[in-house]
């Protein structure tokens, strides 16, 4: 066999040994730039409204923006994810908004190896009056998977989440709660 051969067979076996090895991603969100924007009022423990939401969808991911008014929330960090199901109507628990979207047993938190959740969102500071402003961009959901058939929440907890333990990295009680449709 020459050796012109020979180099030839052991790049092609080298290949296809690549391949065989390669694990499939699964498939992530599908984005779209022209996907109608979503924007909801935000509502506290009390029923009344505290602030607003606004998702954008870029050809990358959702950039949002979370704008809450003096007085809304205790000043410090509090924990913000996007939960499975679009109802606040269980005003003071927020408990209808279901669990977090894209549940993943032992994987919540953007700082978990398992995770992250698609539901997962940074932290948001509020100010000394209890106002908060926050952008955040995210490729760990469309928007198309907020308007499902029963819809999804933004909740906001009274701690903040430390990204890494569960099952909501110890954000504690639901504090706000977003319709996102």
């Amino acid at each position: 066999m020459s050796l012109r051969l020979l180099l030839v067979a052991g790049a092609a076996l080298g290949l296809a040994g690549c391949a065989a090895g390669t694990a499939e991603a699964p498939p992530g969100p599908i984005f779209s730039a022209d996907a109608e924007p979503i924007s909801a009022e935000v509502i506290g423990v009390d029923g009344a409204v505290i602030g607003a939401v606004d998702l954008h969808e870029g050809p990358h991911g959702v950039l949002g923006e979370v704008n809450l008014q003096a007085g809304a929330i205790a000043p410090g960090w509090h924990g913000l994810h996007i939960h499975q199901v679009g109802d606040c109507s269980d005003i003071g628990t927020f408990t209808n908004s279901g669990g977090h979207l894209g549940l993943i047993p032992g994987g919540h938190g953007l700082m978990n190896p398992v995770g992250p959740e698609a539901g997962d969102l940074p932290n948001l500071y509020a100010a000394s009056d209890g106002s908060a402003s926050m952008e955040f961009f995210t490729s760990l959901f469309a928007l198309s998977d907020l308007r499902d058939e029963d819809g999804a929440a933004m909740i906001l907890h009274q701690n903040r989440d430390d990204h890494i333990s569960q099952p909501i990295g110890g954000a504690g009680p639901r504090i706000g709660c977003a319709v996102l449709d």
